[in-house]
């Protein structure tokens, strides 16, 4: 029993993927193929992105956002739990960064259920929108940039149907959450966030530390 969450150590860190991880061989190689890029640090981790999965096979999600595409790994751990019919829409900048995906989400034979918008996510967010899709994506996961984290989050929820959830990723952005001194930009944004979803009635909520923290909301 423990009244707390306890700090995994590195050799605790490694029992936990050893005896937990089941990584499909081409999520694998996408996050070793990305381990050498110079914006690394922005890769989930690979228990975060079997977690998604899961919660994907839980709700029975069919239709989802992913919103910060980078190299591909969250879009492609969605799209594996997804089922046949089932569909990641996955809004990105830069062809560079998602280009790296491509051929891993191919090798899974995934290709097919993952639709790449390369444009601002707010603008695909709105078409989306527009479209008449309010109230009919299952699962959102935000995870681009941060200054309009709390913008996102709106264009989701009212994209997402009830009972739908949303997956934040970085609420605790290395602990400069508590560290009153840094007030940039970006980690003020993440703090924006956090309080924006804790007051939010609209939602169910709960924050974990599972890598750089990740804030779960269930739309209600």
């Amino acid at each position: 029993m423990s009244t707390e969450t306890m700090n995994l150590t590195p050799a605790v860190y490694r029992y936990l993927l050893n005896t937990s991880l089941r990584e499909n061989k081409a999520l694998k190689q996408l996050r070793e193929e990305t381990r050498k890029h110079p914006r690394a640090i922005m890769q989930i981790s690979p228990e975060q992105g079997q977690f998604m999965a899961l919660l994907i096979e839980l709700i029975g999600a069919k239709k989802t956002l992913d919103i910060g595409t980078f190299t591909g790994y969250s879009a492609l751990a969605v799209a594996l739990a997804l089922p046949s019919d089932g569909k990641v829409i996955t809004c990105d900048v830069s062809e560079e960064w998602t280009n790296m995906g491509k051929r891993f989400w191919e090798m899974a034979g995934v290709a097919d259920k993952i639709d790449l918008r390369i444009a601002p996510a707010l603008e695909t967010l709105q078409k989306l929108l527009d479209n008449g899709e309010t109230d009919t994506f299952d699962f959102a996961f935000i995870d681009a940039d941060k200054n309009n984290y709390s913008h996102y989050y709106e264009a989701a929820l009212k994209l997402l149907r009830p009972g739908g959830l949303i997956a934040i990723d970085n609420v605790l952005w290395e602990g400069e959450v508590v560290n009153l001194d840094n007030q940039g930009k970006e980690t003020n944004s993440i703090r924006a966030i956090n309080e924006l979803v804790h007051k939010d009635e609209r939602v169910s909520i709960s924050m974990l530390p599972l890598g750089d923290g990740l804030t779960l909301a269930r739309k209600r």
